[in-house]
């Protein structure tokens, strides 16, 4: 009996707590790589999908401020969709720190539940 009890102590204590904050770390990895994060924040301001425009041979000022500009707004828009893209990363990641938390705060409290709902069921009973 002291074995079973012994073995279930370190099941409930021990493993299942690691493997707990192993899954959160694998969910939080991916949230990582799904999301792109650390690469979004490094091409920030690189043009949106590689779009760009040549500058035209020869000087013009209209064909260099409109290369100029058109360059410029491909860039705003890499960075318009990648700050979204990186805002909802961070919203998951914030959303699976929490919920990783609380699922092994709940972990722990389970036998704690269980012993006042336990406590509280006998008086009830012997009212």
């Amino acid at each position: 009996m002291q074995e079973i009890l012994l073995n279930w102590i370190s099941w409930y204590f021990y493993e299942t707590p690691k493997n707990i904050l192993l899954a959160w770390k694998n969910f939080l990895r991916f949230g990582l790589d799904y999301f792109s994060t650390p690469r979004l924040i490094k091409t920030l301001f690189s043009p949106w999908k590689k779009y760009s425009m040549t500058y035209a041979r020869g000087f013009s000022f209209s064909s260099y401020f409109e290369t100029l500009f058109s360059n410029l707004i491909f860039r705003f828009l890499g960075a318009f969709f990648r700050t979204g893209l990186i805002i909802v990363g961070i919203l998951f990641e914030a959303t699976i720190l929490l919920v990783g938390f609380l699922i092994f705060l709940a972990w722990f409290m389970i036998p704690v539940f269980l012993f006042f709902s336990t406590y509280h069921g006998i008086r009830l009973l012997s009212l």
